[in-house]
């Protein structure tokens, strides 16, 4: 998922900035990006689905995870996510090509998804597809999340772990819900260009951040912070700059693991 985001904000980064300052882009290249952009933005909630699945069966069925998650299942999963994702949406480019000339692909053209797949019936379809992905993660993310819950509840010694787990799903939920923002946000620049009429760069740039950089940066929270060795680090590195040029041991040494004479 982290290369997946990394793909995706470089991709939108680039045509955002692109769009600045060219304002329109040839329609392959625009194509090229576009195609990039949703590939890896659709990617997202489906890792996330998967990731809450294993969640759940390294709780709910710890004898069997060893056996279920190996790596080269876990291989086979993200090939599944990228054909999944990468299917539906590689059929407008198949369809633009059939229906449009050679020469539209040479025209440059403000670089939106619906400027260059223009047919009206690969509207419909995307809805559709919307419709079915957002709802299987959601109700897959929904199951994981109680099955777990009620795991936590009832046991006792592994309780920590089973709890870490729901908060982990519960995190992965609200990351969800913050995508699924992707696919209401046309009609919402829509609306708010009718209100705010000549401000809709404006717009367009506070909907990139809310739609497309938020819910990436929930994964250094959720798989960053929340990590305790990781989060030992941290705290060192703040220390160490607060001593401002002192002696950083101090800090090293209050922070490193304690061994067998230290007990």
């Amino acid at each position: 998922m982290v290369i997946n985001d990394g793909i995706q904000l470089t991709v939108t980064i680039t045509l955002f900035v692109l769009s600045y300052i060219f304002y329109k882009i040839n329609v392959s290249f625009c194509c090229f990006f576009i195609l990039v952009a949703v590939f890896t933005t659709r990617n997202t909630p489906v890792n996330l689905a998967s990731m809450a699945i294993e969640r759940y069966i390294a709780i709910c069925e710890p004898l069997r995870h060893s056996h279920i998650c190996t790596v080269r299942r876990t291989y086979v999963v993200i090939g599944l996510i990228w054909f999944i994702c990468v299917a539906p949406d590689i059929t407008d480019l198949f369809v633009t090509l059939a229906t449009e000339s050679l020469s539209f692909f040479h025209q440059s053209v403000f670089c939106l998804r619906q400027n260059v797949f223009k047919d009206p019936a690969l509207a419909y379809k995307r809805q559709a597809f919307d419709i079915i992905y957002f709802s299987c993660v959601f109700l897959t993310l929904v199951f994981t999340y109680l099955r777990i819950l009620f795991a936590a509840r009832a046991l006792s010694t592994e309780k920590a772990s089973a709890q870490k787990a729901r908060n982990t799903i519960l995190l992965h939920g609200a990351q969800l819900a913050m995508c699924m923002l992707s696919y209401i946000s046309p009609s919402v620049e829509i609306v708010l260009h009718l209100i705010f009429p000549g401000r809709i760069l404006e717009i367009r740039y506070a909907n990139y951040l809310i739609v497309y950089i938020l819910p990436r940066f929930l994964s250094p929270v959720i798989y960053g912070v929340r990590d305790k060795k990781f989060r030992k680090y941290l705290k060192m590195y703040f220390l160490s700059s607060r001593l401002c040029g002192g002696d950083v041991s101090d800090a090293q040494l209050l922070l490193r693991p304690s061994g067998p004479a230290d007990e």
